[in-house]
């Protein structure tokens, strides 16, 4: 679930057979996956996660991949122990299962991440991105963390009749030409409103012919034409931090 607007379930994607380079640790009430880099620092970077659950390999490679460019990543449970969604399950219980898993109802797990980055990393430049639902979070906490240095959202779409377009930080919104969870119409949306209200920098850039979750659900190995697009976006994604995250 990526639009709040049009709430659905999104396909799963290509999920990676990966076992990860990190480790599951327990911050306060929520459990978490964090990969840190081999050489000390202050950046961390907070991975939010998409409907699938903070376990997903794919999301995990995404943290990994943070680390190997010098970000201590983490990736909390943002569902708290309830179950991510099952693209076995029926879509018609959909609606009921995203009302108890709000975008808006992050802040508690965010703070206590904040807490942890900074207490125990002594992280003093922290960023966030997010992938569908999590794209969602980061556009919330974008809204209401000035602390937070940057962020990248990933396909992900906050409700066109709420207040969300003074944004207090730098954000660079990814978008994909064929997806059917996010019309274009809404995207373009949400472009011509950040040029009239937002006075941070940000960034709309829509992917062509490329579907929903491409940066983070689909192997580049059996998805060759894809493939370039899904290395620009998470190359757009390094380098917004980079530029940043400092």
């Amino acid at each position: 679930m990526a639009n709040e607007a049009q709430p659905c379930p999104c396909e799963l994607g290509d999920q990676l057979d990966y076992e990860g380079l990190g480790k599951e640790i327990q911050i306060e009430h929520m459990k978490a996956y964090i990969s840190v880099p081999k050489t000390s620092t202050n950046k961390a970077i907070i991975v939010v996660q998409d409907i699938f659950g903070w376990t997903l390999s794919n999301t995990r490679s995404i943290a990994d991949l943070l680390a190997s460019h010098g970000y201590i990543a983490v990736v909390g449970d943002f569902f708290v122990g309830q179950e991510p969604w099952n693209p076995n399950d029926d879509f018609a219980n959909f609606p009921k299962w995203i009302e108890s898993r709000q975008a808006s109802n992050t802040y508690k797990e965010v703070d206590v991440l904040l807490k942890y980055l900074k207490e125990q990393y002594h992280a003093t430049s922290i960023g966030v991105i997010g992938f569908c639902w999590g794209g969602s979070v980061t556009h919330y906490l974008m809204l209401k963390y000035p602390e937070l240095k940057a962020g990248v959202a990933f396909y992900g779409l906050v409700r066109e009749d709420r207040e969300k377009y003074q944004l207090l930080g730098p954000t660079l919104f990814i978008f994909a030409e064929n997806d059917f969870v996010i019309p274009l119409d809404q995207v373009t949306s949400l472009d011509q409103n950040l040029k009239k209200h937002c006075t941070a920098d940000y960034k709309v850039k829509v992917f062509p012919k490329q579907t929903h979750g491409f940066a983070h659900r689909k192997k580049e190995d059996i998805n060759p034409d894809d493939k370039p697009y899904i290395l620009e976006a998470r190359k757009d994604m390094l380098e917004w931090l980079k530029k940043y995250v400092n």
